[in-house]
């Protein structure tokens, strides 16, 4: 009987962008720039709607439960992707590669959830006028937003501790990734990881599909209620509530579709980073600024507080 080494992995080296060495400084000065215009961003979003009476409504408090989802995105990964592209070789232990894969995780399954919140928010909001304050009010979204995280939280852990005690990883113990993601995770292990994809692929189905489903039929009901409506100005306006919703939604979902139908073959590695780097880096970047730009009332009190702020700095 021949031995096999099934000794346990302690370290794992990311190798990230392999082929940048003459764009070092660039692409690191890039990251750098977009992490702290994301922070910003998000937490400016947070700030105002917190700070303005006026957005205290259930579309930006479901707005900003977004923006921190993508705060910890942006936390768990792009920092990482900084000292991958500095060292080239990222050498973490393997409980922090389980830990930044759990919070990574629940970040996406929250971002999906609350896409579907807002979604449907917006459908009662056109298409139910008249029972939308009965519906959506100050406990339904407290007991939304405390289910979400929740739920994401929970799955996420029960999935990632069956990853943990079914599987045996000795290795090889590199990543060519940027971040700990589900499938170079997989790679590392010598056990028959058959029964985890099925879990992932169920999961995947009652975390993505289903939302993903409940958002299509949602918009289906609220693009035929438009139409009904007689005036142009009135219908403008009507898709003018949930159209940067709609942006952030074919975003999200067609970055992450467009990941998991790469076929996972080396070849391939290139072009699944940098689809990666589009739902990692780019969505929680675009999401404030989408909102910011396509929505006056997030700009009239970014502009309060930015004079009231110069009033107070210049005249004490």
């Amino acid at each position: 009987m021949q031995e096999i080494n099934l000794t346990a992995i302690t370290v794992i080296h990311l190798l990230g962008f392999q082929d940048t060495h003459s764009v070092t400084f660039i692409i690191f000065f890039l990251l750098l720039v977009v992490y702290c215009v994301t922070i910003g961003g998000n937490l400016l979003i947070i700030v105002l709607v917190s700070y303005s009476r006026s957005l205290h409504t259930p579309m930006y408090f479901f707005l900003t439960q977004l923006s921190v989802s993508d705060l910890i995105l942006a936390t768990v990964i792009i920092p990482n992707i900084l000292h991958t592209v500095v060292d080239k070789d990222n050498i973490i232990s393997f409980a922090d590669c389980i830990t930044q894969f759990y919070f990574f995780d629940v970040s996406e399954t929250a971002d999906c959830l609350l896409l579907t919140v807002m979604c449907y928010d917006r459908y009662l909001a056109i298409c139910r006028p008249l029972h939308y304050p009965q519906i959506v009010n100050h406990p339904f979204c407290l007991t939304m937003v405390v289910v979400t995280w929740m739920m994401s939280a929970s799955v996420v852990l029960i999935h990632t501790l069956t990853i943990i005690t079914k599987l045996n990883f000795c290795g090889p113990n590199r990543i060519d990734h940027f971040f700990c993601d589900l499938d170079p995770i997989l790679q590392l292990s010598c056990s028959d990881i058959l029964v985890v994809e099925i879990e992932v692929t169920m999961l995947s189905a009652v975390l993505v599909g289903i939302p993903f489903f409940i958002i299509l039929i949602s918009y289906i009901c609220i693009i035929a209620t438009i139409l009904q409506i007689p005036s142009t100005i009135g219908r403008h306006k009507a898709f003018s509530t949930c159209s940067s919703h709609l942006i952030v939604v074919s975003m999200y979902y067609g970055t992450l579709l467009c990941v998991y139908l790469v076929p996972n073959r080396p070849q391939s590695m290139n072009v699944t980073k940098f689809l990666s780097l589009l739902y990692t880096v780019v969505t929680p970047l675009m999401n404030p600024i989408i909102y910011s730009l396509r929505n006056k009332d997030l700009q009239n009190e970014a502009k309060k507080v930015i004079c009231g702020f110069y009033r107070k700095t210049n005249y004490p």
